[in-house]
């Protein structure tokens, strides 16, 4: 269980292997409506692969994307996860090994790493910790990667432009942390940590950022208050 804030940390946020392994518990008690958001990005993804489709999975952390496309999946495909933590990869081993399950996994920066060409892409609460500088380039890595007709899946914290809404959704965000066990203690303390670690767009940042890109078709799939689910297909 995720306990990583009942103490001060003595460093920012990081995808370490204290984290890796309460990683999973964390994100389903952090995020509104996780499970649901992967259910629906497989089935979104399994709308447009096809028999030995290539689906890309950026920010793979523990592999959860990736096994609950190949539980969903009645055709083969090819899988490949892509993270910069070993800890979280291990992880991610252990479980598609339980389940006899195959991808790839690739222990790397999705920065320098090189994109195969591939049918899919998807990247689910990761484009948030890409440094705005770094963040629009790596759309347009992902855009060039993708083959005519592919699509690129991505959830997202994101911010309001209106402060006093920003502001209220924020606050109604946090409560609902508390209602999920975390102490104002450690919903702080997480705060502190990510600050300036996860950057977060609003909507219409993120919509023009992928316009920018040359992506079309640009819809929000999923949203609930400050959390939002984009696809965006290419020509």
């Amino acid at each position: 269980m995720d306990k990583i804030f009942t103490q001060s940390l003595q460093k920012q946020f990081e995808f370490d292997e204290k984290v890796a392994g309460v990683f999973d518990d964390m994100l389903s008690r952090s995020i509104p409506y996780y499970k649901e958001v992967l259910s629906l990005s497989a089935d979104f993804a399994l709308r447009f692969l096809k028999e030995d489709s290539i689906l890309l999975d950026l920010g793979t952390s523990t592999g959860t994307m990736l096994l609950e496309i190949l539980a969903k999946a009645d055709f083969k495909l090819n899988l490949i996860g892509i993270d910069n933590s070993s800890s979280m990869l291990k992880i991610a081993k252990n479980k598609l090994d339980a389940y006899g399950m195959e991808a790839k996994l690739i222990c790397g920066d999705i920065l320098k790493e090189e994109f195969p060409r591939c049918d899919g892409i998807i990247a689910n609460y990761t484009l948030q910790f890409i440094r705005p500088l770094h963040r629009e380039k790596l759309i347009q890595k992902i855009y060039h990667s993708l083959k005519p007709e592919g699509f690129f899946i991505f959830s997202e914290k994101i911010i309001c432009e209106d402060k006093r809404l920003d502001f209220a959704m924020i606050d109604y965000y946090l409560q609902s942390k508390k209602k999920q066990g975390y102490s104002e203690f450690e919903i702080t303390k997480k705060r502190e940590a990510l600050e300036n670690v996860l950057v977060p767009y609003s909507e219409r940042e993120n919509k023009k950022m992928l316009r920018d890109s040359g992506f079309k078709g640009i819809e929000t799939l999923f949203r609930w208050v400050n959390f939002a689910t984009f696809i965006a297909m290419k020509e």
